[in-house]
């Protein structure tokens, strides 16, 4: 359904979708991708390119800019960056474990993160520049690893158990790395920049980016309280409800921001 409107918004049809990207956490089968069914459900051309992009909480900024460096080289007029999350089955049974008589406070404490996660869909068309003249613009984007703490979220469809308070820590430091490439690669200036789309984790996760980076907390849009954790859509979700209530102007500089398990944090630009 996502996908559908985002073509409906964009007014193009599904045969003119170049590349078909998928970048859920959640799946229905380890194969076929997740982009090939969708992409049959959309009736795509036999030559649009479709494949999952997998990598936690990052993926959708993932497959922005994988399409953006497609439409670049003029591989493509148009592609298609999707995610769809439910989080139906890990509460289920994370519910069942925790009432569990023999959970310990280990076990909840160690799983409770999982009861944080949301279910939502998002979608997002991309353009050659010469196609869409008055679209936003993707500027690009940096990317910093720290691989050696890979083991503090592990997840599967019915489990996540995750170590929040060093996610939190490395996370920062991880993102303050990011944050001083993205100064070099893009010109960032937090006091330049009009929205920050940060992929909402808690409520600490969000405090702790905004206290770290000096941002105003005016220019951030929270969706945690009514969505929870939506991976990697949350933050096409926060740009659309920017779009819908008019907060977007022509020429707005905005900071894409995410941390996902592995670790690796991504950030990246749209100018509206």
């Amino acid at each position: 359904m996502a996908g559908r409107k985002a073509l409906e918004d964009a007014g193009i049809s599904a045969t003119q979708v170049g590349l078909l990207v998928n970048t859920s956490v959640s799946r229905g089968y380890l194969e076929p991708s997740t982009a090939s069914i969708v992409s049959g459900n959309l009736g795509v051309s036999d030559e649009c390119m479709t494949f999952d992009v997998a990598n936690a909480c990052l993926a959708f900024i993932n497959g922005m800019d994988i399409a953006a460096r497609m439409l670049e080289r003029g591989d493509i007029d148009y592609a298609l960056v999707v995610d769809g999350e439910t989080a139906n089955l890990v509460y289920e049974k994370t519910l069942e474990r925790m009432t569990a008589p023999d959970v310990t406070a280990d076990d909840f404490r160690n799983e409770l993160a999982a009861l944080t996660t949301g279910s939502g869909a998002a979608a997002m068309v991309m353009a050659r520049s010469e196609l869409v003249p008055d679209a936003p613009r993707y500027k690009g984007g940096v990317t910093r690893s720290a691989t050696e703490w890979n083991q503090l979220c592990l997840g599967n469809l019915d489990r996540m158990v995750t170590d929040t308070r060093m996610l939190l820590i490395e996370g920062i430091k991880l993102a303050q790395k990011t944050f001083a490439a993205a100064k070099i690669a893009l010109g960032w200036a937090v006091e330049e920049l009009d929205q920050f789309v940060i992929h909402q984790v808690s409520q600490p996760h969000t405090a702790a980016f905004i206290r770290n980076f000096g941002i105003d907390p005016k220019k951030v849009m929270t969706i945690f309280g009514e969505h929870g954790n939506i991976g990697p859509a949350s933050v096409p979700i926060v740009l659309s409800k920017l779009k819908q209530l008019g907060k977007l102007k022509k020429g707005d500089r905005i900071a894409l921001l995410g941390i996902g398990s592995g670790l690796n944090c991504s950030m990246a630009e749209v100018v509206w």
